[in-house]
């Protein structure tokens, strides 16, 4: 049986977005050390540290939340001395994941969260209309049962979202990992 999406040949598992949140750091640093089981055949699978100096200390970020800044203006901005360490981690993601928006984007960016609220496991999207995304929480949703994993819609039209997980064709959240 053929599926309507295009195969997934590249994904990024992201940790670390915001320093203080330490589940996604941990899985990174453990795929880094043995990625066997993230592994699989045609697949390129890069686990990613994405804001080292902010879980180095331990803290949300730097100087701004590196979720806020893939912006066209943030990653069009020049490299100068004094630019925000986010923003210029911002246009290093962007140049190894990406570029936004481009067909030599990841296919598939997992950004790994934590949160402070009895949440669980839940999967944040920022489209509905993704047909891959939708296949791919439906098969997620499948292999966790009988363990709940909500899936949050955070969708508004006029909205172009700035997070790292926006570099790629098919970005999802988790969150409580």
């Amino acid at each position: 049986m053929s599926s309507p999406c295009a195969r997934v040949r590249r994904v990024g598992l992201f940790g670390g977005t915001h320093g203080n949140e330490l589940s996604g750091v941990l899985l990174v640093r453990h795929w880094q050390q043995d990625g066997a089981e993230i592994q699989r055949p045609g697949v390129e699978v890069k686990p990613f540290l994405t804001n080292p100096r902010a879980v180095e200390r331990c803290t949300r970020y730097i100087d701004c939340d590196l979720n806020r800044v893939f912006d066209p203006k943030s990653l069009g901005r020049p490299v100068v001395e004094d630019i925000p360490y986010e923003v210029r981690r911002a246009q290093e993601i962007n140049h190894i994941f990406g570029p936004k928006g481009s067909d030599d984007a990841y296919d598939l960016i997992f950004d790994l969260h934590n949160t402070t609220s009895n949440m669980g496991g839940t999967i944040i999207l920022e489209n509905s209309r993704d047909d891959f995304t939708i296949q791919m929480v439906h098969y997620i949703k499948n292999a966790l049962a009988p363990e709940p994993c909500p899936v949050l819609l955070i969708e508004h039209p006029s909205l172009k979202y700035a997070t790292t997980r926006s570099v790629a064709k098919h970005p999802v959240g988790k969150y409580q990992i």
